[in-house]
């Protein structure tokens, strides 16, 4: 079971998925950047819901494969670390409302309290820089791009990563960037 090579088909759809939650993980990034900051509590859930949905259909695909080939149900329930799981529905935990209060400088959580106060202080560390100090746009894309990428390595398909700046740019600013299975568009 563990050393057959994943039937094409079933390769080729979770390269499919993946590449679409990296595109909406991707927009969660651009939806932070002040520039549209009109929509961003929307569009960032949206995308990032988006993508974690459609990384669940990967999931789910490569675990029905599994099963199909006899893999036992408890062994499945750990590779899918169903124990992880908990839904949306249920709305914020404890643990991001602390983390968010360390971030936006909130009130410190009770002294007996030590993983509230863990939580708390992982978002202070966001709040004083020493999680990610500047929002860079480029680093921020190209991290997007490589997660996207690190799927698509063993693939045989070749794929195009281009980043270039267009005639409409302007210095300081971030070049166009893509990766994708076709030539890359042309400039317009």
């Amino acid at each position: 079971m563990g050393d057959t090579q994943m039937p094409e088909p079933l390769r080729q759809a979770v390269h499919q998925l993946v590449s679409e939650a990296v595109m909406n993980c991707q927009e969660v990034l651009r939806y932070t950047e002040p520039d549209i900051a009109h929509d961003w509590m929307r569009m960032t859930l949206i995308r990032g819901t988006d993508a974690s949905d459609t990384m669940g259909m990967a999931s789910m695909l490569i675990a029905a494969y599994c099963q199909s080939t006899g893999m036992a149900m408890d062994t499945l329930a750990s590779y899918l670390q169903t124990r992880q799981q908990r839904s949306r529905a249920a709305g914020p935990r404890d643990s991001d409302r602390h983390e968010l209060a360390g971030m936006l400088g909130g009130p410190l959580p009770l002294e007996n309290d030590d993983d509230a106060r863990l939580w708390f202080s992982w978002g202070q560390g966001y709040a004083e820089g020493g999680l990610m100090s500047t929002a860079d746009e480029q680093r921020l894309f190209t991290e997007a791009c490589l997660h996207g990428l690190r799927a698509c390595v063993t693939t045989s398909t070749p794929w195009t990563v281009t980043c270039r700046r267009t005639s409409r740019s302007s210095r300081g600013r971030s070049p166009k960037c893509w990766w994708n299975r076709s030539r890359p568009p042309r400039d317009t």
